[in-house]
């Protein structure tokens, strides 16, 4: 069946809010890439696994994203479905030490709440931009922190569309990893479990880690946030990846729009108009750099996602 024949049929069913032909740039930190042909805002997890149902069927490419703000979208944009799991599914709810929380709920707000309900253990989320599903599927975390430390359980939408539940155990969390990179499902709804705490004394940590982070790191200029992973072994030996590439001379470099940030070397940044070129010319010189003086191998955080809507580590895209 023709692309767009297909996407139209499924339009006709109760997905949610939809746009064709939605510019990516709008729905992602960056602002950078180009056309979705189909962008999905589900409200509920019913719809979601009825998009993800009738993709599979209709062998639809589809990419899920929360607020891209660990995306670099391809300037062709998206060929197929770009599933939006935003603000439209953001609940937040807390049972004693339990926190529920919907996929596309925004992780500051959940550092908040968890605060006024005198939970702790979620300090280090605070300044992170992105949703709760996200930082799931990524472990994320800050100070070598990870979410997955308070996951208890979470449910998700399969690739094939069923929805399912799966413990902290399943999930089999690690360093920025978790096992559901790459199986392509989408986490609808997530608990969370935090022992009590001082309110006062979980607000003093939060309010220092915002504003060490206001100190350290640029927020006026369209950017992901840290491009590259930090390993154990690279840190013990030579350092973050931002002194890394700061003791490199790249402070500042630029390759058409795109500029390694000049407060923070490991975050490029969008001076207008960089294209998905731009960053991934960027990333491979920084990488090519840092090997040949040091030895050592850069890894991104940030994912690439391709116009067939295959996502992987943008070094990976930027090193072929």
């Amino acid at each position: 069946m023709h692309l767009q024949t297909a996407l139209q049929q499924i339009t006709k069913k109760n997905i949610g809010r939809f746009a064709f032909d939605e510019p990516l740039s709008r729905h992602n930190s960056w602002q950078i890439g180009g056309i979705a042909e189909l962008l999905v805002e589900p409200s509920e997890p019913l719809q979601v696994a009825r998009l993800v149902r009738a993709a599979h069927e209709h062998q639809v490419p589809l990419v899920v994203i929360g607020q891209g703000t660990n995306l670099l979208f391809d300037d062709a944009g998206v060929r197929g479905i770009v599933l939006k799991c935003g603000e439209r599914m953001s609940d937040i709810r807390i049972e004693e030490n339990r926190i529920f929380a919907s996929g596309g709920a925004w992780v500051p707000q959940l550092a908040r709440l968890s605060m006024r309900a005198g939970l702790t253990g979620l300090e280090h989320i605070i300044g992170i931009p992105g949703t709760v599903g996200g930082l799931v599927l990524m472990n994320g975390g800050s100070q070598r922190k990870g979410i997955g430390e308070n996951v208890r359980r979470i449910r998700i939408v399969d690739a094939t569309g069923w929805e399912r539940e799966l413990s902290s155990e399943d999930c089999a969390f690690s360093y920025r990893h978790s096992a559901l990179q790459g199986s392509g499902c989408v986490i609808t709804r997530v608990e969370l479990e935090c022992p009590p705490g001082d309110v006062r004394q979980i607000r003093r940590e939060m309010v220092t880690d915002l504003r060490i982070r206001r100190q350290k790191f640029p927020r006026k200029q369209p950017n992901c946030g840290s491009v590259f992973l930090s390993t154990e072994e690279m840190h013990a030996s030579v350092g973050p990846p931002g002194k890394i590439i700061e003791d490199a001379g790249l402070k500042g470099y630029r390759i058409g729009q795109a500029e390694i940030s000049r407060q923070h070397a490991n975050f490029i940044i969008n001076l207008g108009g960089a294209t998905a070129q731009d960053v991934l010319a960027l990333i491979d010189h920084i990488r090519n750099t840092v090997k040949r003086q040091i030895g050592f191998e850069l890894h991104c955080e940030v994912r690439y996602v391709s116009p067939q809507g295959v996502v992987m580590p943008a070094h990976v895209r930027a090193s072929n």
